[in-house]
């Protein structure tokens, strides 16, 4: 199996969300809504709801929180509603970027992520400009300090992954998001720890980032765009290599 590295762009974010866990939860809380009034308040029924739950499991959110999100959704406590929106663009170097939204206002959101473009010095494109470049898949990451590449290659496979590649620190696994949760649920029962594990949009090809100052303004519109409360999710199909994370602080 082989393929890009999706990891790259991942670690600068891991960090950013670790350190932001009040408005991690206040966006899945988001997701948690939007699924919940889409297909339901039961898990077991509602795939897309069971992945937001075990977002906001993952990122430590109270059992109460969680809750009480679904409830919003399901109409049993009043709540705001929310609508997706999803931005396309281009960043430095021409990296293609899309972002998801939740919102209650489209029209304070779309300025607002037009102006996070333009102040660096990029552009918002139109609908379908970027989105052509990237596929949905699962998306899992294992240290490689943690199992066998040969062992984690045959149980991934059997599981139904369709692409694993060794990234140095981690292995990556990616599949269709049909096969996610059988592929996650067969990880946890090997017992193999993972590291991220969500289903992502995945660049079909990547723009290698060659100076740390065009990575630094990767990252800082990347970050900005984390940092807005409707932003759900950021895609790009940047490839920042180890030595210029390094040269800039983003190891």
């Amino acid at each position: 199996m082989s393929g890009h590295s999706h990891w790259a762009g991942i670690k600068y974010k891991k960090a950013a969300a670790d350190a932001k866990r009040g408005k991690i939860w206040s966006k899945i809380s988001r997701m948690i809504i939007v699924a919940a009034k889409a297909g339901g308040g039961d898990p077991s029924a509602n795939l897309t709801l069971r992945y937001a739950i075990d977002k906001g499991k993952a990122a430590n959110m109270p059992k109460d929180t969680i809750e009480k999100a679904i409830k919003k959704g399901t109409g049993d406590i009043e709540g705001v509603s929310y609508e997706e929106v999803l931005y396309e663009g281009y960043g430095p170097s021409g990296v293609a970027i899309m972002v998801e939204a939740l919102t209650d206002n489209r029209n304070r959101t779309t300025p607002e992520i037009k102006r996070i473009f333009e102040k660096h010095g990029c552009s918002l494109g139109a609908t379908g400009c970027v989105n052509w470049m990237f596929t949905k898949k699962g998306l899992i990451t294992v240290s490689t300090d943690d199992t066998n590449e040969e062992q984690l290659f045959e149980i991934a496979l059997n599981a139904g992954a369709d692409d694993m590649q060794n990234t140095g620190e981690v292995y990556e696994i990616t599949c269709d998001p049909a096969a996610y949760e059988k592929l996650k649920e067969t990880l946890k029962e090997k017992e193999i720890a993972t590291q991220i594990a969500e289903i992502s949009m995945v660049p079909q090809n990547t723009v290698t980032v060659s100076d740390a100052k065009t990575a630094m303004k990767i990252i800082s519109l990347m970050d900005a765009f984390e940092d807005h409360d409707d932003v759900q999710n950021t895609y790009a199909n940047f490839d920042i290599p180890d030595e210029i994370l390094s040269e800039i602080g983003g190891e």
